[in-house]
């Protein structure tokens, strides 16, 4: 009688779900609303404690997987990888940090620049057309 390995029982939907958890923290951030507002703060909350949750679920996971399938050889061939991986995500996480302090930025100028329109209009004319 054969047995199944271990391996065809890794649960997929649990590292598969770590993204668009993470994705939802995110959208939740970059909202016009952001935290300003109770709700919004909650909602926050919410995700962000639902990714951690997730996310510790899957560490504890992957540490309790057996191992030592791999020669020395081929275990430091999968480190350089994730290495290099860890790298790439790095850079790109970077990358993103940067278009979003972007984009915070060209939001505020356009705030300040319709903050500026308003209060011009809104101020007051002497009478008789002298200031």
């Amino acid at each position: 009688m054969a047995s199944t390995p271990e391996w065809t029982s890794l649960p997929t939907v649990l590292f598969d779900g770590l993204l668009p958890k993470l994705a939802m923290v995110l959208e939740l951030t970059q909202k016009a609303e952001g935290t300003a507002t109770p709700v919004a703060k909650q909602a926050l909350l919410h995700a962000t404690n639902d990714f951690k949750h997730a996310l510790t679920q899957a560490k504890d996971y992957a540490s309790t997987l057996a191992g030592g399938d791999l020669l020395v050889e081929e275990q430091d061939s999968v480190v350089a990888m994730l290495e290099m991986l860890k790298q790439h995500k790095r850079q790109q996480l970077i990358q993103f940090a940067l278009e979003v302090g972007s984009l915070s930025t060209i939001a505020i100028s356009n705030v300040s620049s319709k903050m500026e329109i308003d209060s011009t209009a809104s101020t007051p004319f002497a009478s008789g057309g002298q200031l």
